[in-house]
């Protein structure tokens, strides 16, 4: 159905036996160009060139793509927990980590009282910080500078 509730009926293929050749657009025609990626010719300065009297014209688009921020997932050090669960828990909610890795940020926020889990994007930092928290593991989110 389209925008207003009617049925959109799909078309009808066209057999190329019957006569009908299916003709696929080549790019091969219009003329390369270095500086742009598109498969339309370049702007023509002359109006008297272009047979339509309107010029075309190419708009180099500069795209400037900032990195997004990165945030901190922080494991607190705690006393209730064993230094194996927490291992297990950090293996668990972040499969990146390896078995040492994991060892590491235990061993860090057990003797330094914080440790680094991961340096990531935010959402998945939300994810990684909030499932740490419910396995009961004290953790916590700080932008990385």
């Amino acid at each position: 159905m389209d925008c207003r509730g009617r049925p959109v009926m799909a078309p009808h293929p066209v057999p190329a036996a019957a006569g009908f050749p299916l003709a696929v657009p080549s790019t091969a025609s219009y003329p390369a160009s270095s500086a742009s990626s598109s498969p339309f010719p370049s702007a023509t300065s002359s109006p008297g060139s272009n047979p339509g009297g309107a010029a075309v014209m190419d708009r180099a688009t500069e795209r400037v793509r900032k990195p997004s921020p990165r945030y901190r997932v922080l494991l607190h050090n705690d006393p209730v927990n064993s230094m194996e669960y927490v291992v297990v828990t950090l293996r668990q909610v972040v499969p990146s980590l390896s078995e040492q890795d994991a060892i590491a940020v235990m061993l860090e926020a057990h003797n330094t009282g914080v440790g680094l889990v991961i340096v990531c994007d935010l959402e998945p930092a939300e994810f990684y910080c909030e499932t740490l928290k419910a396995k009961g593991l004290s953790s916590s989110l700080e932008p990385d500078s």
